[in-house]
């Protein structure tokens, strides 16, 4: 389990990429399944030809933002559909990829005899992989980089960022540069992706061209159902329920095959079944509100009902009766104005 919870925790770097794009910028993309084997194949290589780890998984994360700055160039720029410009780098990384690995794969154990250093050797070495310990280092880097996220999300550029993604003829109309802002959003997005596939690459010991096959799935569940955990009303939790969505999404995948439920064939079907499941519990108004009931951080404020007729009639009003400025003839008591039959009766 504790092995689950580690792979939680590193795709849950991958889970925030997808949360920037995915809700803050309402931006629908596929450049994740590159760029997260950019981010790993990048560090792999450099790994193996003797860089530090570290800064080989900074290099991860760089490699990942081009990735980024790419699709929103291709977007902003040329004006191609985000849809259709995200699958254009995906396609392209593919054989950047295989030049960066030189190869479909790079392993990260051993290289002429000699081990290899990644940032996982000191616990290997100590022999505290899958365990506690790893648990809570991984869950105190990754909340780390939730909160640079949360505040990132609450400084100006990030406030722009959000009313990008809600309207972004308002926010441009408001002198936001949307062109912009997108970009490097789109940067700080595949930026966190890279950097998740730098460290599972390091994670398994190994990188693959077909490693990050389908990881839309994973980051899009993960934002789901961390988001119906934990609601969207404050932005602290939102970013923490992605990590935690990520968890809980490979804590699934790990029972369904310790009960015997599923193989491991079956992932990507599973993946997909869940996907459809948060989205269904998101977007159903019954099952939201009994979950606004229970939880603590979906209820709002309660509305007093409104008043009815009856009520309104009983409540005399106070002070004096308003005088209308315009009343319509004969209404209120009020005699209407002379006529013309009137006037002829005055003078007879």
């Amino acid at each position: 389990m504790q092995a689950a919870i580690e792979q939680g925790l590193i795709f849950g770097l991958l889970a925030l990429g997808v949360f920037l794009t995915y809700r803050i910028l309402n931006f629908a993309y596929l450049t994740v399944d590159g760029s997260f084997t950019t981010g790993g194949g990048t560090a792999a290589i450099l790994i193996y030809n003797g860089i530090d780890p570290y800064a080989a998984t900074a290099a991860g994360f760089a490699a990942g933002a081009v990735a980024g700055l790419i699709t929103g160039l291709l977007h902003t720029k040329l004006r191609i559909d985000p849809l259709l410009a995200s699958i254009l780098t995906m396609i392209g990384l593919y054989s950047i990829n295989l030049r960066i690995m030189d190869g479909p794969n790079v392993g990260l154990n051993m290289r002429e005899g000699q081990a290899l250093t990644t940032v996982f050797k000191p616990l290997k070495e100590a022999k505290l992989m899958a365990s506690w310990w790893t648990v809570g280092i991984l869950a105190v880097v990754v909340l780390a980089i939730a909160a640079v996220i949360i505040w990132f999300l609450a400084t100006d550029f990030g406030l722009a960022a959000q009313a990008t993604g809600d309207n972004p003829q308002m926010a441009l109309a408001s002198g936001v540069s949307t062109d912009w802002t997108k970009i490097v959003t789109l940067m700080i997005s595949n930026g966190l992706v890279g950097l998740s596939g730098a460290v599972y690459a390091q994670f398994q010991g190994f990188a693959d061209v077909q490693m990050g096959i389908g990881l839309i799935l994973v980051g899009l569940a993960s934002v789901i159902v961390g988001n119906a955990i934990l609601g969207t009303r404050y932005m602290v939790l939102a970013v923490i329920g992605v990590v935690l969505g990520s968890v809980v999404y490979r804590l699934v995948l790990y029972y369904a095959i310790y009960w015997e439920i599923a193989e491991a064939g079956d992932m990507k079907l599973i993946s997909a079944v869940l996907v459809v499941i948060a989205l269904v519990i998101s977007q159903s108004q019954t099952i939201r509100g009994w979950a606004a009931r229970i939880s603590p951080f979906n209820r709002g404020q309660a509305v007093p009902e409104p008043l009815t007729a009856p009520e309104l009639a009983a409540e005399p009003a106070e002070g004096p009766t308003p005088v209308d400025p315009d009343p319509v003839p004969g209404r209120a008591g009020r005699p209407a104005p002379a006529g013309p039959a009137d006037h002829a009766q005055k003078g007879s």
